[in-house]
């Protein structure tokens, strides 16, 4: 199954955000907005954007661009900020309500970007968010540290890279599992390349981000009471094979299973 995400910088134009210092959010949304956009498009997402530069919109205007789009996620990319600063420090993802498959993808972007040493401050409902509550589809607004934090700032900056590529391939492990659990009823089989078999669920995340970090669309699994670390989903055995053999020359123990 083809996803489309739509990505939305949020605030722009004559809506700077947050600022500190002369720097402001608008900027910084942009770039990693555009940045996480182009991963998922190198690994065959359909990627739309609310804007591509520096543009004001209404966050009614943000919603109704994401319902036209007609996206499967809609995904806002923010900085947090506090009254004084140094304040506070980490990373939040803010839903419509705690449940469904956004909630899933919130807590695996969160926990991907706490393996960069971000505080993972958890995902929490804000039904009364304009760009939450109008979108049509499910939608994560992520809040990528504080812009008035030192710490969060050195981090965005000089982590930048790795914190675009965790936030993408979180989500791209997300759509995996979704769209493993939607053809679970088919009756040909689905090959995946298991890595990691564990009781504890912190053991496991540990290994998915581990896998997410080098690039790889890995996601979890709960099943009989164990938490399976999966990487693809293949039609084809040998395309499991192939993929089987790049992780085991990462020094990685695999095994293919169907389940």
């Amino acid at each position: 199954m083809a996803y489309k995400i739509v990505i939305d910088s949020g605030h722009g134009g004559s809506d700077p955000g947050a600022t500190y210092n002369g720097r402001q959010e608008k900027d910084d949304n942009l770039r990693l907005a555009m940045a996480v956009g182009n991963i998922l498009s190198q690994n065959g997402v359909d990627v739309a954007y609310t804007r591509t530069s520096d543009m004001y919109q209404t966050p009614f205007e943000k919603a109704q661009i994401a319902n036209e789009a007609d996206g499967d996620f809609f995904i806002s990319f923010h900085r947090n900020s506090s009254p004084r600063a140094n304040q506070y420090s980490g990373v939040e993802t803010l839903l419509y309500d705690l449940s469904g498959d956004k909630l899933e993808m919130a807590e695996n972007i969160n926990g991907a970007l706490g393996e960069l040493g971000f505080h993972n401050l958890g995902v929490h409902a804000r039904p009364g968010l304009v760009v939450l509550r109008k979108t049509r589809m499910p939608a994560l607004l992520i809040e990528t540290g504080f812009i008035n934090t030192e710490e969060d700032n050195a981090r965005f900056d000089q982590q930048f890279d790795e914190i675009a590529q965790a936030i993408a391939y979180a989500i791209l492990g997300s759509l995996e599992e979704e769209e493993i659990q939607e053809e679970s009823a088919e009756t040909s089989p689905l090959y995946r390349v298991q890595v990691g078999l564990f009781r504890e669920k912190q053991n496991a995340d540990n290994l998915l981000y581990e896998l997410q970090d080098m690039g790889y669309p890995a996601f979890l699994l709960q099943e009989d009471g164990f938490y399976k670390v999966q990487v693809g989903a293949f039609r084809i055995l040998s395309n499991a094979i192939k993929m089987e053999q790049r992780l085991r020359q990462d020094g990685f123990s695999t095994w293919i299973t169907t389940r």
